[in-house]
Formats: C-alpha cells, structure tokens, sequence
C-alpha cells in the first residue's frame, strides 16, 4: 500500500485533517494506495503558495524566453519518467498499458510547443484617429488558474490545460480526481525535479465539496478550467460565474460515427471498434452512436459484431490485452444500468450486455463489449453519455438524414465520417454541429489543433496558440505624447 501525500510550494503536505482515503486498481478491483483527503485549509495553503510564486517568486521574474526554456526542461524530464507516469495511470484509471503509455509520451511535445508560444504572445500598437497619443496593449498572465481533472486520461487532459497556461505566465493548483489522483502528484514532482519553481504547481487531493468548491471560490483563484460530466460542468461554471471567474469548460459527448455506402468499409469498421472500446468508450470523443447508410447497414453492423467478439479483455499491463476494466466502481454500475434501460426501451442486444466473467478479468470492473441494433435516435442509449463500451447502431437513408441525425443531441464534441467522395466529406464537414469532425480517421488529436465542444459538450477550446489566450489578460496603455493635458478626445 502506497501513499501519496498533496504537493505544495515544492514539497509533500500533509492533510490538515489527517485523513486519507483508498485508490482502487480496477483491474485487482481493490486498494493499491492511499491518498491525502484535502480540505479548506489545503486548498489555502496551496493557493497562497501559487499566487506567491506569482507575485513575489523567481517565476514572476523570469523573461519570456526564460519561462519557456523551463518548459523545454519539463519536457525533458517527463520523457525520462515515461514507464512511472504510466504504469501510475493504468494502476488508477485501468486504461490498456500501450495506449496509456502512448500518452504519457506524447505528454512532452505539449510542454515544447508552449514553451517555444511562450515568447511569441506580444501586444499590439494602435494607430490612433488623434495626434498626441501612443497607445499599446500588454499580454499578461490572468493569474492563479485552478484545473480540476477527470479520471479518464489524467495526465494527457491535465497536459491541455498546464502547458498553455504555464506559457501565458500563471501558476496553478490542481484538483484531480479523487479516483485517480497518484499520477498528477508524481508528474508535478517530476516537473520540480527538471527546474520548474517551487509553488508554481500545486497539487490538493480530495473530494468535490471538500477541495473542488473552496478551489473555485478562493478569491486568488482568477480562472478555472475543467473537464468532465456537462453536470458537473454546470455547476463548475456557475460557481465561477458567481465569482466573476473565467472558466473553460470541456464535457461530455454522444459523438456520432457515419459510414457512407461508399466508404472503404475495411477502415470504416477498424474505424467504428477502435472508436468506442479501445478506451473501453471511456472517453468524451467516444464514437458511441454509429450512424450506418442502410445501404450497408447489415454488412457494417456483421462486422463489426465480428471483430468486437474477438476482443481479448484482460490486465490492462498486458501487451495482448485489447480491451481494460470500467475505472471506477460507480461507473460499472452506471454502464450496467444503461445496458439494462436500453433493453427496456426495445434496443436489439447484438452482442455483449453484460458483466464479463472471465478468468483472464481477475476480480476487476470489466464489461463486455456491448452492441445495440434497432435503436431509435430518440431512445436515452443514443442521447445520454454511457461512458462505457456500448455502441448504438441507427441507419440513416441519405446525407440529409444522417446529418439530421447526427444533429439531434444536446452535444457537439466530436463526429466522424466515413466517406470516398471528397465533395461529401467536405459538406458533412460543415453541416455537423461539433467542435471536431474527422474524416476517414477518428480520436486523432495534437497539441497544434485546438479542441472543444458547442452545445452541451462545452465552452472554450484547448490546445493550439488560441489556447494560450484563454490564461491572458488583455492591458491597454494610453500615453500622452503631445496631447493637451487633461483633455483626452473621447471621455467615458
């Protein structure tokens, strides 16, 4: 049994309370580490650290140039630490080895690309409709940033919201999940060890009411970015709101997936498995509702029943294992109740719906691969976010009803289309209502492309160099030059 104690102003902290709580492996299905159980007192401390090294620490006196070089250091010191950052993921989220793994190692092209935006956020010269003035804008960190992640993929969706926020000049406390919290605390020790200041990350362990409420009110907190449940979401962005804090908000998905009769069904299917359970569909860009042209409706859905019954579920360390446990033991029993409400409402069990009783499971979360045929786009299965290995198969007749379809869902995260005709891929393109569509490919993501939702499935974006905007504050200097004192042109 392990423990891991919060990370504040460069060292371990202890709980105020004293209090610990258990991690679970998925997998084992039992305890592997304690965790501290922060509180109002932890979150303080960490704050204050954070808006010291702010305000007072070496990071407010570094150049931009300098800020960045840090950044670079980061980066090189988590490509050393690759096998312990992942091998701690997959220990708390049960995520297959290789793909988180793939992850974590990609982690570092993150923390180069802002580094090297990190002296490249300038101001701008306005030309004034008056003589005598010489007026400029500044880019400055808006200060204290609080990020709450969620259990999924911690280190990666921490990644999106750190990097840019640490190039834009701020500091930060993080909350991560209380189901997955070791990873955060031994990437942000990793970051210290390659130079970064202490105080400008902190990590408060704990529950939502405990450590996430008081985080987002602090009145030192200037910004809050989340990802999780558009539930949560909802009340994270109140919160903020209340306290005239920005917010950038990443949530859930019903991320529909659409082959064309005329697709290359080959990588469509690939395409379609890969999309939903190779995260175990534990993931926001899940494509969770295929949407199949009748056409090759039959065809499409024998496959790719075909191919997911030979997914081979196991420990998620194992390099032949396809297919992880669910994470958390109340998203288990979400998975299963969802399974059962799609029965009652006359969805088709074309494969899977239950608990996966296998030796190679151990005493793990697992589900089996589940497939629905027969589902109306009406029914909860194909509106609300299982968040699980459960896929809702619906045809559609032609591009205008597949983009009906595709469009009647309160979210708007991602869409793929599957489709030989560039003419067709470019109308679906813009005709689906969603932050990201792929074409022929799908959950590909970088640090170059910027990533978020409309609708329910969020608010802002991530990555790209608009990130950075999302952690700067916009100044604006008016200097008079020759201007009669006292007398601007146009008064407020």
């Amino acid at each position: 049994m392990q423990r891991f104690p919060m990370h504040v102003d460069g060292g371990d902290r202890l709980p105020a309370s004293g209090e610990w709580f258990e991690t679970e492996d998925p997998y084992q299905g039992s305890a592997w580490a304690e965790v501290a159980r922060g509180g109002g007192s932890d979150v303080d401390a960490a704050v204050t650290a954070a808006h010291q090294a702010l305000t007072r620490g070496p990071w407010s006196t570094l150049t931009h140039t300098a800020r960045g070089l840090v950044l670079n250091r980061v980066a090189d010191g988590i490509a050393a630490n690759i096998d312990r950052l992942a091998e701690l993921e997959v220990r708390d989220n049960g995520k297959l080895l290789a793909e988180m793994r793939g992850q974590v190692a990609y982690l570092p092209e993150w923390f180069r690309y802002y580094g090297g935006l990190s002296d490249k956020i300038e101001g701008t010269v306005i030309p004034m409709d008056k003589p005598g003035y010489f007026t400029f804008t500044r880019r400055e960190p808006l200060g204290v940033v609080a990020i709450i992640t969620p259990w999924n993929s911690p280190l990666m969706l921490l990644a999106w919201k750190l990097a840019p926020a640490l190039a834009a000049g701020c500091t930060v406390v993080i909350k991560p999940s209380e189901f997955t919290s070791a990873s955060t605390i031994e990437l942000v020790r990793v970051m210290e060890a390659a130079g970064l200041p202490a105080g400008v990350v902190n990590v408060v362990t704990g529950f939502g009411a405990e450590v996430g409420a008081p985080l987002i009110e602090h009145p030192l907190v200037r910004k809050v970015g989340f990802t999780g449940s558009d539930t949560t979401g909802r009340h994270i962005g109140a919160q903020a709101a209340r306290n005239l804090k920005r917010f950038t908000l990443e949530l859930g998905g019903k991320s529909p997936n659409i082959v064309f009769g005329d697709a290359d069904l080959d990588a469509a299917v690939n395409g379609v498995v890969s999309g939903i359970f190779a995260a175990t569909g534990q993931s926001c860009i899940a494509g969770s509702r295929l949407l199949v042209q009748s056409s090759v409706h039959d065809e499409v859905v024998e496959r790719v029943v075909a191919m997911s019954r030979t997914a081979r579920m196991g420990n998620p360390m194992d390099a032949e294992t396809q297919v992880g446990p669910v994470t958390t033991r109340p998203q288990y029993q979400k998975v299963l109740d969802y399974i059962g409400v799609a029965q009652a409402e006359g969805a088709t069990l074309a494969l899977g719906g239950r608990p996966a009783d296998r030796p190679e499971c151990g005493n793990g979360w697992f589900v089996e691969p589940t497939i629905f045929t027969g589902v109306d786009n009406g029914m909860r299965i194909a509106q609300e976010e299982v968040f699980g290995p459960v896929l809702a198969v619906i045809p559609f007749d032609d591009e205008d009803d597949a983009v009906r379809i595709a469009n009647d869902s309160l979210y708007g995260l991602g869409a793929g289309v599957w489709t030989s005709d560039i003419g067709r891929a470019f109308r679906m393109s813009e005709r689906i209502q969603a932050g990201t569509v792929w074409v022929n490919t799908y959950r590909a993501v970088s640090f170059m492309a910027p990533f978020g939702g409309v609708k329910d499935s969020g608010i802002g974006r991530e990555n790209g160099i608009s990130a950075v905007d999302e952690y700067l504050e916009t100044k604006t200097v008016w200097m008079n030059t020759g201007a009669p004192a006292g007398s601007p042109f146009v008064m407020r």
